[in-house]
């Protein structure tokens, strides 16, 4: 699995792309974090629903999976360069 998270960047890549920045205009991925990170995200009058809370979780897995990624590569490379 870990393999397959570190060789698999290229994918994670057009998938934050394509989906992770879906709709184009503004990406919905940024309003769903502003939402949480200005705490009305979990008011009782305009909390997020369960409908919303997918959504921030279908727009924001490619981009943690490319981060994933990227810092299994980082930590690969610089345990390559260790070991010269």
């Amino acid at each position: 699995m870990k393999n397959q998270l570190k060789n698999n960047w290229k994918l994670f890549l057009i998938a934050s792309l394509t989906l992770g920045l879906a709709p184009f205009n503004p990406p919905h991925i940024l309003g769903k974090i502003q939402w949480v990170l200005g705490g009305n995200a979990f008011s009782a009058e305009n909390g997020m629903q369960s409908q919303d809370w997918f959504d921030l979780l279908l727009h924001g897995a490619p981009w943690v999976l490319l981060l994933i990624s990227i810092l299994l590569n980082l930590f690969a490379i610089k345990l390559k360069n260790d070991r010269q």
